[in-house]
């Protein structure tokens, strides 16, 4: 694995976390998204026997309206563990993380595991897929 390949993707991944962060009024660059993910990205949740899939703006969409319509706010979250296997032009990211911030007025906290598939495009790596699921 070349080095400059994994330190690439460690920024990708960070950027990612980031985008998702309304600490300290902070306001969510969702320009960034083009940065991360391919156009045609999907994004699954697994809960149980149950999986949603969704494309990049069905995900988007929600969480957008929830870290800067007030609902969701001092978010973040972050990676707590993650190994990153690359082959060729492709790489895949499993990860543990951990998030924490206020819904409706309430501590919200959380975590679970992702699977992030990337590709390296010539603009750099992006997103293809991620996969995720809360712990209980």
């Amino acid at each position: 694995m070349d080095d400059r390949s994994l330190r690439d993707i460690d920024d990708l991944i960070a950027l990612f976390f980031s985008i998702f962060d309304n600490r300290a009024q902070r306001t969510p660059d969702w320009s960034a998204l083009s940065q991360v993910f391919l156009s045609d990205a999907v994004i699954s949740r697994c809960d149980g026997d149950s999986r949603e899939t969704m494309a990049l703006q069905e995900f988007i969409s929600p969480r957008e309206a929830m870290l800067t319509g007030g609902s969701l706010v001092e978010f973040h979250e972050w990676e707590t563990e993650a190994k990153t296997f690359v082959s060729g032009v492709t790489a895949t990211r499993i990860c543990r993380y951990e998030k924490e911030g206020r819904l409706n007025g309430e501590p919200y906290a959380g975590r679970g595991a992702k699977s992030i598939q990337m590709t390296r495009t010539p603009e750099g790596w992006r997103i293809l897929s991620i996969l995720w699921e809360d712990d209980a």
